[in-house]
């Protein structure tokens, strides 16, 4: 007789919910690429929040020098919109300020060396040299807000908790598909049930538990 094994309950995992109206939400689970997307009970989740960027010159600026048309997002990006402003010119050159969506100083770009805290760039000199205020932008497009297993690796906000699975879904390849999530507390749910990427490493997993604790859903050793 073949030997079938029994899949993993939400009750094996979840042990406190204060209300499921308010804890769960639906959730969009991201189209399968090439195959199938699998995801399963008790799964960690990370939710798609930033799209591509696209770099610009502001008008009027005096300078006629360039930035990356489309600069690489990294992981500490934000959707928005980022502001490069010149502070000190230089002949065949300049340094420009970087600010991020809230207007927070990240850092300073020099004209002809890659920046790369948030995002890639790098501004190119031009025939015109750049004066003081001339600026680029950089728009951060906000992301689909779709689903998938959470991937530490990835730059597109899916590298940080999101919520956990309340049941199994298959996206099928190439179609989305709909699930439900607990993504707000109170809730409690028992560490050594929930579901992560093969790979991933303790660090990566507590970092992923401090992110589900932000959103009240607590994690109990053996709970």
């Amino acid at each position: 007789m073949a030997v079938k094994n029994e899949g993993l309950y939400l009750g094996d995992v979840l042990k406190y919910e204060a209300e499921a109206l308010y804890c769960r939400e639906p959730v969009t689970v991201l189209a399968g690429a090439g195959a199938d997307r699998v995801l399963t009970t008790a799964m960690v989740l990370g939710r798609i929040t930033k799209g591509a960027a696209t770099g610009a010159a502001v008008a009027g600026n005096t300078g006629n020098g360039t930035i990356t048309a489309a600069p690489t997002v990294g992981q500490a990006a934000k959707p928005g919109v980022y502001r490069v402003t010149c502070i000190e010119p230089a002949t065949n050159g300049g340094t420009f300020i970087v600010e991020d969506p809230d207007g927070i100083v990240i850092g300073t770009a020099v004209v002809g060396t890659a920046f790369t805290t948030h995002l890639t760039f790098t501004i190119a000199d031009g025939a015109v040299d750049f004066v003081a205020g001339d600026a680029f932008t950089i728009t951060v497009a906000a992301g689909s807000g779709k689903v998938k297993q959470i991937d530490f690796a990835a730059t597109d906000g899916s590298d940080k908790a999101y919520g956990i699975l309340v049941a199994d879904v298959t996206a099928p390849n190439g179609v989305d598909a709909k699930g439900t999530a607990i993504v707000n507390g109170p809730a409690v749910v028992a560490t050594n049930g929930l579901v992560w990427p093969t790979g991933a490493t303790q660090s990566q997993k507590d970092a992923a538990i401090a992110q589900l604790k932000a959103a009240n859903i607590k994690t109990r050793e053996g709970a």
